[in-house]
């Protein structure tokens, strides 16, 4: 067995790693899993566009085109369609940052808020357009400007104030989203504002259900209406509340220790119950909060780097993840003292086995994102002579874990590169080294057979990109590319 490194194709040796106790998955198992993953994807697609279809045709079975006589009944009705349209929107959008398992499953969590995000305008403008026709339609048949229509609306029909706040609420909520807002202004004011959302919807919902015929008591519309109400509620406070706070007092983690591994980066190991029933989640995140002054109210996701080890018969065991001081919120971390008690939510995420397509895996980290590789490399089912592990960093110091890894390599059959250097600065596109780069290497020159390979990317934003756009010149699928984002 070699066991030196590569620094590049065909200088040095190529570590072979002996044969390890890994697990022998099936050919071509994971061929099933991915076209299940693919199944669901596809009906919650269905089920979301049948949802957008079904709140129209709510309105279109009460004779909702019988009513169209007119200017002022045109715009009446189309107001009404939109206001139906846009709140169905909005409950897809909690739905989709509800964290329910099933979707996450299905198209991971970055996308799932993906898709949350994208759903942000469309939803304001539909509801916008409601507010704005209803006032032009119910003033054109009063022979009022929509003005006074809408102040008419505010003092005389109940319930009325409410939506007119939850207008403003749903304006404020967009906004602040904005990617050029956002950026001004630190995470927690973003989070707090777009609570606002629940504000948003709770008080839109009165007038639904007191202000005209289509949710008249009585009626199976009035039924669904409160049905899809009800079940979004009822999911988003069992997976964002309910969930998390069981999982916390399930595992009763407490911080064991806090170790250094570079400068600026550490080990925090923690110790808890029932642990492994979070094991085989390497490279899924989870999201901790420090339960120390000044530290609480932080989330911060973090993904394992060490599978859960069980110590002792009644299920208790110890876990670890390994964290870079990145700014002030996670360079507060790298001062926790023993025994500060931790509450957890997830794993979250699909950047885990369970995206598997392909016999053959291929793992590429930088930096940070080096160490949820790690636990992902523990347990991710291959045969030794199909993984692939690229690790880069400037230096060798900045490849984290570095030995844990090339141990796991040699353990399980895995061939390690190290991709150690700074980037060409005239070529911003490259992921690799400058002396590689320049060599003219590409990403088949590590994994010639990378096209049949499912690959993991960990690492910061950019770099990653690049690494995506190498892999897909490469001739890997856009199902095959595995890339948890972070940013929010």
């Amino acid at each position: 067995m070699n066991t030196q490194l590569l620094p590049s194709p065909g200088t040095g040796a190529q570590m072979r790693p002996a044969q390890g106790p890994a697990p022998v998955p099936e050919a071509g198992r994971f061929a099933g899993q991915h076209r299940r993953r693919l199944l669901r994807a596809d009906v919650l697609t269905v089920t979301a566009w049948s949802s957008l279809a079904a709140s129209v045709a709510l309105w279109l079975a009460d004779g909702g085109l019988t009513a169209v006589s007119s200017p002022a009944g045109m715009a009446t009705a189309l107001g009404i369609a939109a206001g139906l349209a846009g709140m169905d929107l909005v409950l897809l959008m909690l739905l989709l940052a509800a964290r329910i398992p099933f979707i996450d499953g299905a198209v991971g969590h970055d996308r799932a808020l993906e898709f949350h995000r994208k759903l942000g305008k469309p939803s304001l403008y539909l509801l916008l357009a409601h507010g704005l026709l209803i006032a032009v339609g119910y003033g054109m048949a009063e022979g009022l400007d929509p003005v006074s229509e809408a102040v008419a609306l505010w003092v005389l029909v109940p319930d009325m104030w409410l939506a007119f706040i939850s207008l403003a609420l749903f304006i404020a909520v967009v906004v602040t989203s904005l990617v050029a807002v956002r950026r001004r202004f630190p995470y927690e004011f973003w989070y707090v504002v777009h609570l606002l959302t629940y504000a948003a919807v709770l008080t839109s919902l009165p007038h639904q259900f007191s202000v005209g015929g289509l949710f008249a008591v009585g009626t199976w519309q009035r039924w669904y209406w409160l049905a899809i109400c009800i079940a979004t509620g009822a999911a988003l406070l069992y997976c964002r509340i309910i969930q998390p706070v069981r999982a916390t007092f399930r595992h009763q983690l407490t911080v064991e220790r806090v170790t250094s591994v570079a400068p600026g980066v550490v080990n925090i190991e923690m110790s808890g119950l029932q642990l492994n029933s979070l094991s085989g989640n390497g490279g899924r995140f989870f999201i901790w909060r420090f339960l120390a002054p000044g530290l609480w109210w932080h989330p911060h996701p973090f993904s394992l780097s060490a599978e859960p080890v069980r110590t002792g018969p009644d299920g208790h065991g110890r876990l670890r993840i390994t964290v870079r001081d990145l700014g002030r919120g996670s360079a507060q971390l790298l001062r926790l003292r023993r025994g500060t008690k931790v509450a957890v939510e997830g794993p979250y995420g699909l950047f885990s086995s369970a995206a598997r397509s392909k016999d053959h895996v291929v793992m590429i980290g930088a930096g940070i994102g080096i160490t949820p590789l790690r636990a992902l490399l523990e347990t991710t089912p291959f045969t030794p002579g199909q993984a692939t592990v690229l690790l880069r960093g400037h230096s060798n110091q900045e490849l984290y874990l570095g030995e844990e890894i090339l141990e796991l390599c040699r353990q399980r059959g895995a061939t390690l590169f190290h991709l150690t250097g700074g980037r060409d600065p005239g070529s911003p596109d490259s992921w690799l080294p400058a002396a590689e780069h320049r060599a003219g290497y590409a990403m088949a020159d590590y994994v010639p057979d990378i096209a049949h390979a499912d690959v993991y990317v960990c690492g910061p934003s950019r770099w990653a990109g690049n690494v995506l756009d190498a892999a897909r010149a490469a001739g890997v699928h856009e199902d095959q590319l595995h890339h948890e984002r972070f940013d929010w």
